[in-house]
């Protein structure tokens, strides 16, 4: 007969004890690494663009590759921000531009083509099923409307559309040109966030917050037309 004042989790009780060495090891190490490793070196955009460089083509190829396969699994913001990081704001919005096109149409063909069960179950209940009828409406131009307002995950977004009956070419056409407003925004943005760690707030990282904001009103622009003009195409 199990006493009943003893604790009925004995492993969970365990593990706990265990956080705090580990916590303090992890500390020690980090604090170690800093010492040896010097991070400050990679917070200067200048030298850390420099180093990627020094690869040449590689560190572009990989990039894309991510961009790729990454929004099969993963959302698109954070490669976005690397992206301007590694590349700065040119490159950084061409890298970006063609690897985000590249991996929502490789997640469309996906889910319209290898994967249309998993896609419908897992989005199964969300505002995202009802796409098919706003495409049978108004086609592309429901996949521009979603590019320029990204109200939903672009992942979930890529998979959603794979399950409509909107035509691979102009989606992937839509999502290429409407993608570019955003896509300056973050990376330019990010192109210059690195500012912040050197202690400095520059007229790049300035422009990159107002050009964020910019895009952020697009939602409340586009509603403000829709008012006016009666036409409107809700996600």
């Amino acid at each position: 007969m199990t006493d009943p004042q003893a604790s009925p989790h004995p492993r969970k009780k365990r593990k706990a004890s265990l956080i705090r060495p580990l916590l303090f090891l992890l500390l020690l190490a980090l604090v170690i690494a800093v010492q040896y490793v010097h991070p400050e070196q990679y917070l200067d955009k200048e030298r850390l663009r420099q180093l990627g460089a020094a690869h040449g083509i590689l560190l572009p190829l990989v990039y894309l590759i991510v961009w790729t396969v990454g929004p099969l699994f993963m959302p698109g913001l954070p490669i976005t921000l690397a992206g301007g990081i590694l590349f700065g704001p040119f490159w950084g919005v061409v890298y970006t531009v063609f690897g985000a096109t590249f991996g929502a149409g490789l997640v469309f063909l996906v889910a319209r083509y290898l994967a249309r069960d998993w896609v419908a179950e897992r989005l199964s209940g969300t505002r995202l099923m009802s796409l098919d009828d706003k495409v049978a409406r108004h086609g592309w131009k429901v996949v521009a409307i979603s590019r320029l307002i990204p109200v939903f995950s672009f992942s979930l977004l890529n998979y959603a559309f794979g399950l409509t009956r909107v035509a691979f070419w102009p989606y992937l056409g839509a999502t290429f040109v409407c993608m570019l407003p955003t896509t300056i925004a973050y990376v330019y943005f990010s192109s210059n966030i690195l500012d912040i760690f050197a202690g400095r707030i520059s007229p790049g990282l300035i422009i990159g917050v107002v050009l964020v904001s910019a895009v952020s009103l697009i939602p409340l622009v586009y509603k403000k037309w829709k008012a006016r003009t009666g036409e409107s195409i809700d996600l």
